[in-house]
């Protein structure tokens, strides 16, 4: 099993009654203001694969995953909606349940070449290591880029998003 956190977001994410009725439990919870409060809700699943996504899904809600990462070029080139400290995403399994809510608390820009060992711990997957996370990373990335007759190099700015499960 091979557990890379990058997601694939279509550009509408879906949500669905049951998502939505999750994430109005999860805001009930919450005081007036901090319910009120304005931010973007993402809708959608980690990893381009059934098994991966539900891995993923999994190791967040037992804590273990605090941290995912993505190509800045996706953003920039509008294939993926860029996430924002204090957005909520509801994360779904691969059938689009939903599995648990998370906040992203902090997002960075660096090259690839410049991640280092504690992110890799942050991801939570595979044996956590950064040998592990590298060649992980390094092999997805170069297939996406590959989609879009790009090529990986170790300066492809990437955006590390950190994040906390909130329910």
């Amino acid at each position: 099993m091979q557990v890379a956190s990058i997601r694939r977001h279509v550009l509408i994410c879906e949500m669905n009654s049951s998502s939505q009725k999750f994430l109005h439990a999860y805001l009930a919870t919450l005081p007036l203001p901090l319910r009120q409060k304005e931010r973007a809700v993402h809708y959608d699943y980690f990893c381009a694969d059934e098994e991966n996504a539900n891995i993923c899904a999994e190791l967040i809600k037992q804590g273990e995953k605090r941290a995912t990462c993505g190509l800045t070029r996706w953003y920039d080139l509008g294939k993926e909606q860029q996430i924002k400290a204090g957005d909520l995403m509801v994360v779904q399994d691969w059938n689009r349940n939903p599995v648990c809510i998370i906040e992203f608390t902090n997002i960075q820009k660096c090259a690839f070449k410049d991640v280092d060992a504690s992110f890799a711990i942050e991801e939570g997957e595979g044996d956590k290591s950064y040998h592990w996370w590298r060649k992980i990373h390094w092999d997805f990335f170069t297939r996406e880029l590959a989609e879009i007759g790009q090529s990986m190099s170790e300066d492809e700015m990437l955006s590390l998003e950190h994040f906390k499960l909130v329910y």
